[in-house]
């Protein structure tokens, strides 16, 4: 126990341990108190990428994180190609941290990168050499193929839950401060709270004509499928 506990605070797998450490302090306090804890990190996409057999995927929205955490690029949602997409979009969609919830499939990334350099670097008794490092960058590509492996299955699992939870629930006529401005066909998500709980939905304007970030908004309709709700300022 004594040398897992060095070996895990090595030099070279130190890092990896408190990240490790603080991502498992988050679900536990998720789990405990039901916090949301919500990461802004806005990904400008009007864009297209070659999919499986040629599919082509356009999207003209303003993705926070909370998007990313849940957002799957569907067949449906492919239009005609108008660019392409960059590494950082293509890596987050092919790895599962699109179509997932991002904290989920970013703990399992983690956890398998942690494990790996932890292996390699007891085995070749090298966590406290510069050697150690081979293991610890090498690592990266391998745990992220582990990583899509073990969450992929999981995607039909929260494709239904959130089909049978958020959508079960009727959100017109509820209200919400909107979080980044829209107009037009850009969409971004609005947070409305539902018998005292928080729930993230996908709107955009309902005329598209702008509506200002902060801007106290009404779920005023919804597209025929109940994907994304149009808004509108309250006056």
């Amino acid at each position: 126990m004594e040398q897992i506990i060095e070996i895990a605070f090595s030099k070279v797998n130190i890092s990896l341990t408190i990240l490790f450490g603080l991502l498992l302090l988050y679900w536990i306090v998720t789990t405990i108190s039901g916090l949301d804890f919500d990461m802004d990190m806005d990904v400008d996409v009007d864009v297209d990428i070659d999919m499986d057999m040629d599919t082509e995927f356009d999207a003209r929205t303003s993705i926070d994180v909370n998007d990313v955490s849940n957002t799957e690029v569907k067949k449906e949602d492919v239009l005609r190609r108008r660019g392409k997409l960059n590494v950082f979009q293509v890596f987050l969609i092919y790895f599962n941290f699109v179509g997932l919830p991002f904290m989920f499939t970013l703990t399992f990334w983690v956890l398998f990168w942690w494990a790996l350099s932890m292996i390699g670097t007891y085995v070749t008794q090298s966590y406290n050499t510069v050697f150690g490092f081979a293991f610890f960058f090498g690592a990266i590509p391998v745990s992220l193929i582990i990583t899509k492996i073990i969450t992929t299955p999981f995607k039909r699992f929260f494709k239904n839950l959130s089909h049978d939870g958020e959508h079960a629930i009727e959100l017109l006529g509820r209200q919400g401060s909107l979080g980044s401005e829209i107009s037009g066909d850009k969409m971004t998500t609005l947070e409305v709270v539902v018998d005292g709980s928080p729930i993230k939905v996908y709107v955009r304007s309902k005329n598209g004509k702008t509506i200002p970030a902060h801007s106290k908004v009404e779920i005023v309709n919804h597209t025929s499928d109940k994907k994304i709700y149009l808004i509108e300022p309250l006056n």
